[in-house]
């Protein structure tokens, strides 16, 4: 029951956050290239997006700092490492020229799938071809140390 109870969660939450990015209008690539785009017609509203999701991450941190076990049982993981790696930085550079190219990072451009922009179809099939393309590549090796 805890099992199906924690799915039901996930998916409700999933939901709220698709609903949230809808409302701020995150899941519009233009609006994101118009925030990037500070010489010319800058939008800040993502700034405000970004703030409150911060505060949201930082609440959340502190709460899951003061437990030893995840809300629906399980072990609870948060990263313990804090240095900055090359793969990190390649990984931020990659990511962000993929966000200013295209307007989309992960989570709006699977809402705008779901809204059928074909856009968001080709950033979905290149973010999936990544994440193989890493898998293979760049983590598989550390499996087997």
């Amino acid at each position: 029951m805890k099992k199906h109870f924690s799915l039901i969660s996930q998916y409700a939450i999933g939901i709220l956050f698709g609903w949230g990015l809808i409302i701020s209008g995150m899941s519009n690539p233009q609006k994101i290239l118009s925030f990037l785009d500070i010489a010319g017609l800058w939008d800040p509203s993502l700034l405000f997006v970004m703030g409150g999701a911060v505060l949201v991450g930082l609440a959340g941190f502190y709460l899951a700092g003061k437990r030893s076990e995840a809300f629906f049982g399980g072990a609870l993981h948060i990263p313990t490492r804090r240095d900055i790696s090359r793969p990190l930085v390649i990984g931020s550079f990659i990511f962000g020229a993929g966000w200013g190219i295209a307007g989309f990072c992960p989570g709006p451009a699977i809402v705008a799938l779901g809204a059928g922009h074909l856009k968001a179809l080709v950033f979905v099939i290149a973010m999936f071809a990544g994440m193989a393309i890493c898998e293979r590549y760049f983590t598989a090796h550390r499996k087997q140390v």
